[in-house]
């Protein structure tokens, strides 16, 4: 078996069709870059006899590509093949069709209203016409989870006869269990004859959450291609995450003997794109991307991870693009308080440390967030915490007929200065005008998070925002009753950390 494990990204189709979530062309254009540049071998483009949208995302997804393998996906019609060949024109010799029909008894009696024979010859015809415009064939089974094994091995070795190179078993409805996943990508493997013929690939959903678990059951016992999604983006609960599998591979290596040729260090810069351009914020917790996925506030695991890091976290946050992030809490010990002064440039001795720590957790236990400005005024060190920059005033414009402007008044070290700017709403208008302000465009948002902390009318709303500078994240917080001016207050909270 090939050691290496094909990465089939279906971020821009099966990914895009969270309700609410669809791109456009330019959009769709700019991730397709981004996972070339992230390493994946097959990027499922779109679905081009579904719209006049999706036809134009190939076209110009295949011309705007130079490598990476460009796949337009049809039903088991002649005329859906017809527009993905033809959406493929631009792909010069990396286009995938990617063709099927539904296999289940569900979907045979229910979806087709016709029977398991009849299925077979529109799975041969279809693969056979789809060949007649590209080599490269594949072919899905519909909803394989719940096919089957037997009848699902006729299909596969009838397709494989008509040509097709990659032979697609989803799970579509998430229903497997991962040993029985497993078992039916082994009993493929065994039963069918010319299986060595083509590559079997993995295609699970979420429902039980269990889709990454499925995936990898199946890499084990012989599919050498996943179908996978950024931030595991799909409809209902989401498709295959990609960097899980990738990662779950790589820490793995004993079990998963196999590469890929996914450079992990790109990782973190896709999910925050992806997260952005779908509006589909990642959830704290998510394995790998979260926000979270490498953050500890308990005091054992600081201590721990300050010590020796791998004592809590198996997968260097570097290896994809992020950092450790100590996080100070009521939970958080000694060592972690002393990490947190350190980096503020202030030497403590152990006398001291104790003291204060015994005053940073009362102050803990009162405050969700303790922030820089909390630390120094627990060491005495009141000049420093005072805040570089204040806002003095902010005032926005915007509506329905209105061009969004922002007149921004701040106090940069005792001096005050003033600009207006326009932007593409209120708060980008502010965030362009404190740039502007400071005279440096360096400063990058790279997260953008409102959250409301209390019910009602005149609830105050919480902003989250994690700016980048010259290469180091800085977080900052705000909180008011308008929203605008809370994202203002944790803009400004951010640069002035940095």
């Amino acid at each position: 078996m090939s050691d290496k494990v094909f990465i089939f990204d279906t971020t821009l189709r099966d990914g895009e069709q969270v309700p609410g979530c669809q791109l456009n062309t330019i959009e769709k254009i700019q991730i397709a870059k981004k996972l070339e540049l992230l390493g994946v071998d097959i990027i499922e483009a779109g679905f081009p006899i579904s719209s006049p949208g999706d036809f134009k995302s190939v076209v110009e997804i295949s011309k705007a590509t130079k490598h990476v393998t460009i796949c337009a996906l049809t039903r088991s019609v002649e005329k859906d093949i017809d527009v993905a060949a033809e959406s493929l024109a631009y792909a010069k010799g990396r286009g995938r069709i990617h063709t099927g029909i539904g296999t289940s008894p569900m979907h045979i009696k229910y979806k087709f209203n016709t029977t398991p024979e009849a299925v077979i010859e529109r799975a041969i015809a279809a693969v056979k016409y789809a060949k007649k415009y590209v080599e490269d064939v594949e072919f899905y089974a519909e909803d394989a989870g719940r096919t089957d094994n037997e009848y699902l091995a006729r299909v596969i070795e009838a397709v494989i006869k008509a040509g097709a190179t990659v032979l697609n078993i989803p799970d579509t409805t998430g229903y497997c269990m991962p040993e029985e996943y497993g078992a039916k990508i082994r009993y493929l493997k065994e039963n069918v004859k010319g299986i060595d013929k083509a590559i079997l690939s993995t295609h699970c959903h979420n429902d039980l959450g269990l889709a990454t678990a499925n995936t990898l059951a199946g890499v084990y016992n012989g599919a050498r291609q996943v179908e996978v999604t950024i931030n595991g983006i799909g409809e209902r609960a989401g498709n295959t995450s990609l960097e899980e599998v990738v990662m779950a591979m790589k820490t793995r290596r004993g079990d998963f003997p196999y590469h890929t040729d996914v450079n992990p260090i790109h990782i973190a810069a896709t999910s925050k794109l992806v997260a952005s351009l779908m509006s589909m914020p990642v959830q704290a917790n998510k394995a790998i991307v979260g926000r979270n996925a490498f953050a500890h506030s308990s005091g054992i695991h600081q201590d721990g991870v300050l010590k020796h890091r791998e004592n809590y976290e198996i997968i260097d946050p570097k290896d994809v693009g992020y950092d450790t992030s100590i996080v100070l809490s009521a939970r958080s010990g000694k060592a972690a308080l002393k990490h947190h002064i350190s980096e503020l440039g202030v030497e403590v001795t152990p006398k001291r440390l104790k003291e204060v720590y015994e005053e940073f957790l009362k102050l803990a236990d009162a405050k969700k967030d303790i922030k820089e400005e909390d630390l120094l005024v627990l060491l005495g060190e009141e000049r420093r915490s005072k805040r570089k920059i204040k806002i003095e005033l902010l005032q926005v414009v915007c509506g329905k007929t209105l061009e969004p402007m922002a007149t921004v008044r701040l106090n940069v070290n005792g001096e005050i200065k003033q600009k207006t700017c326009a932007g593409l709403g209120p708060v980008d208008a502010a965030f362009k005008a404190v740039k502007r302000i400071l005279n440096d465009e360096n400063y990058q948002l790279e997260e953008y998070l409102v959250q409301a902390v209390t019910s009602g009318i005149d609830d105050y709303g919480k902003v989250h925002v994690q700016v980048s500078y010259k290469g180091k994240n800085y977080y900052g917080f705000g909180t008011d009753r308008d929203v605008i001016t809370a994202s203002v207050e944790a803009y400004v909270d951010a640069i002035s950390k940095i």
